[in-house]
C-alpha cells in the first residue's frame, strides 16, 4: 500500500504540467516521470529553465546518456538525492550557456560533458563546474555524453576503492554494459589482464575486441572455473560486480588471496548468504559504493583524476566510447526499452536538436 501511495504522489506532482512540442525562452522541454512504472510513463513536458547556482554552469544539452539508475528511478526504486532535479539523467554533453557565481576555468560557449545528480533528459541542465570535463577532440556530443557516469564510476570503484595495482588482474561482470566496456578498456590501457562475463557469443566477442583477454558466456560456462584455469589456479585480484545475489559466493571462489570485490549494483538480488571462513583465511575484501549521492567535492577529485590520467588516453584514441544507439528526446521510452532488453553493447544516448 505504501508503494501505491508513492505512485499516486508522483502522478499528482506532474499532473499540472502539460505536454508541449517546443519550449518558450523561459521554459524548456524535458522528460518527466509522470508516475512510477514502465517506459510509457516517460513524457516530454515543459519545465522552467534551470538557473546555475554558485559554482555551477548551465549547459545547453546536445545529448544525454541513459544509465541503469534511470530505469530504477522511473520504476520508483531509486529516488533522486535531496536537492537534485527530479528529471532523470545523470550525464550530458553540450555547450555552456551561462556561468554561475565563482566559476573559474570555464567560459560561455565551451563544449563540455558533465556528471549530474539528475536533470539530464532536458534541453538545459545545471552541473557543478568541478564535475565538467572538456569534450575530447574529435568526439561527437553523443559520444561525449556516454562518458561521465561510467568513467567516474569505474575510476572511483576499480582504481580508488579496489586499488587495482600494477600487475594485478580484473574480472568485470556485465562486460558488454556501459560500465563493462569502460572498465575493460581502462584496465587494459593501464596494462592489466582483464576477464569479463557476458550473455552471448556476440557480446563476448565485443568484450574481447575491446581488450578482454577472455570473455566468458555466463549462460553456458562457469566463470569461476575458467578464471581459475586462466590464472593457473590463483584467481583474479579484483572483481567489479553489478550482479550480486548468488554471484557473491562464487566471486569469493574466483578471487586470489588478498583479492577485492566491489559491488556497484545488485541485478541478481540484494540479499546473500555467505560462509565468511574464506574471507578471513584468505584476507578477502567485499565492499561497494554508489556515486550519485556523494558530495560534489568527492566527485571533483574523480574529475581531476580523469582529466589527468584518462582524458589523454581518449584524445590519443587508446580508449574510446562505445555508443550502441541514439534516440531523440521524444523517444526516451524506446531508449529505456532497449536498455531493459539487454540487447545493447555499450551505451545508449538521447539526442536533442
Amino acid at each position: 500500500m505504501r508503494q501505491a501511495g508513492c505512485h499516486e504522489k508522483a502522478a499528482r506532482r506532474f499532473s499540472p504540467i502539460k505536454s508541449v512540442a517546443r519550449a518558450s525562452p523561459e521554459t524548456m522541454r524535458a522528460i518527466a516521470i509522470t508516475s512510477f512504472g514502465g517506459p510509457e510513463v516517460l513524457r516530454v513536458v515543459e519545465f522552467p529553465l534551470p538557473r546555475p547556482g554558485p559554482g555551477e554552469v548551465l549547459i545547453q544539452v546536445a545529448a544525454a546518456g541513459i544509465n541503469r539508475p534511470d530505469i530504477l528511478q522511473r520504476s520508483g526504486r531509486y529516488p533522486p538525492p535531496p536537492g537534485a532535479s527530479e528529471i532523470p539523467g545523470l550525464e550530458v554533453a553540450g555547450k555552456i550557456a551561462a556561468l554561475g557565481q565563482d566559476v573559474r576555468g570555464f567560459r560561455s560557449g565551451e563544449a563540455v560533458c558533465a556528471l549530474l545528480s539528475g536533470g539530464g533528459y532536458a534541453e538545459y541542465a545545471t552541473a557543478p563546474a568541478t564535475q565538467c570535463l572538456p569534450i575530447p577532440g574529435g568526439f561527437s556530443e553523443a559520444e561525449a555524453a556516454s562518458l561521465p557516469e561510467t568513467f567516474f564510476t569505474v575510476w572511483s570503484n576499480v582504481f580508488d576503492r579496489a586499488k587495482l595495482a600494477k600487475g594485478e588482474t580484473l574480472l568485470v561482470h556485465g562486460g558488454s554494459s556501459g560500465i563493462g566496456v569502460t572498465a575493460i578498456q581502462l584496465a587494459r590501457a593501464f596494462g592489466h589482464r582483464v576477464f569479463a562475463t557476458a550473455g552471448s557469443a556476440e557480446k563476448c566477442a565485443a568484450c574481447e575486441a575491446l581488450g578482454a583477454a577472455r570473455a566468458i558466456n555466463y549462460r553456458e560456462q562457469d566463470f569461476v572455473e575458467i578464471v581459475r584455469t586462466e590464472t593457473a589456479g590463483t584467481g583474479v585480484d579484483v572483481i567489479l560486480d553489478m550482479v550480486a545475489g548468488d554471484y557473491v559466493a562464487r566471486n569469493l571462489r574466483a578471487l586470489a588471496d588478498d583479492g577485492r570485490i566491489v559491488i556497484i549494483a545488485f541485478l541478481g538480488g540484494a540479499n546473500v548468504s555467505l560462509d565468511l571462513t574464506a574471507m578471513l583465511m584468505r584476507r578477502l575484501t567485499l565492499t561497494g559504493s554508489t556515486l550519485r549521492a556523494r558530495p560534489s567535492a568527492f566527485k571533483a577529485k574523480i574529475a581531476d583524476a580523469l582529466r589527468r590520467e584518462v582524458w589523454p588516453l581518449l584524445e590519443a584514441g587508446k580508449i574510446w566510447p562505445v555508443v550502441h544507439a541514439a534516440f531523440p528526446l521524444e523517444r526516451a521510452a524506446d531508449a529505456h526499452r532497449l536498455m531493459e532488453s539487454g540487447a545493447h553493447v555499450g551505451k545508449i544516448v538521447l539526442t536533442l536538436a
